[in-house]
């Protein structure tokens, strides 16, 4: 069995939301136009593809973003900084293979370098003990309830504080960054330290590649491609092997 967990791409919506709609209550329906929006926003958007096959997806997004659901909502009213799992969806025929901690492995890769907090919230109408279970096992605790709209479910929000955030931190000070400036995020927001180090490979990279057309194509390279940033230079997702 081949798996691959790599960036979604715009030929795999159809299967995606195909495979979002089919997933039960537990899951909210998405229509074409709310995809689409996440492939062209989320800043994590990774599916699992096995032997070639769709076999699960996982969506998550930053603070900062315009997306309207309430629990989004409700963190980013609490909370200044963190990635927001928004959905995970396994096919049927995939599950009781350990890919739902695969993805969370993963996003809690991405998220540890970013942002202090990884957060989510789990339906408790109807409730589900396992994903409940899951979840606690995991690290998430409980940070809040709220009813999704006058009559929808009651949810529970969780979060996992990321204590290799705090070791970034500090990773700074010992890796020749040093604070060029402080600044309060907004009136009620967080004060930061702004940090710079001067990167002396630069010259020699912007002189050898970035002049002449840009960096060598290898795969440690790649950022994800969003179509709202209409890049029309060619990139390799990560996950994607040479043809």
């Amino acid at each position: 069995m081949a798996l691959a967990i790599r960036d979604v791409r715009e030929h795999d919506l159809d299967a995606v939301l195909a495979l979002n709609n089919a997933a039960g209550r537990s899951i909210l329906a998405l229509d074409a136009a709310q995809l689409h929006y996440f492939h062209e926003h989320a800043e994590y958007f990774r599916v699992a593809e096995i032997d070639g096959h769709l076999a699960g997806f996982l969506i998550a997004l930053r603070e900062g973003s315009d997306y309207a659901s309430p629990n989004y909502r409700w963190f980013a009213e609490h909370y200044p900084q963190f990635v927001y799992i928004d959905r995970i969806v396994i096919a049927n025929t995939y599950r009781r293979h350990g890919l739902g901690r695969i993805f969370y492995c993963d996003v809690h890769s991405y998220a540890e370098v970013r942002v202090p907090l990884l957060t989510c919230e789990v339906f408790l109408e109807p409730r589900d003990d396992v994903v409940v279970l899951f979840h606690g096992t995991y690290g998430f605790q409980e940070v809040g309830q709220q009813r999704m709209g006058e009559h929808g479910p009651q949810v529970s929000l969780l979060a996992r504080d990321l204590p290799s955030y705090a070791v970034v931190v500090l990773f700074h000070g010992t890796y020749g960054f040093q604070e060029v400036g402080q600044q309060r995020m907004g009136e009620h927001g967080p004060q930061v330290s702004l940090l710079a180090r001067d990167l002396p490979s630069y010259a020699y990279v912007r002189d050898t590649w970035l002049e002449h057309g840009g960096l060598p194509d290898v795969p440690w390279l790649v950022e994800r491609e969003r179509p709202s940033l209409h890049d029309s230079t060619p990139r390799r997702l990560a996950g994607e092997r040479r043809s």
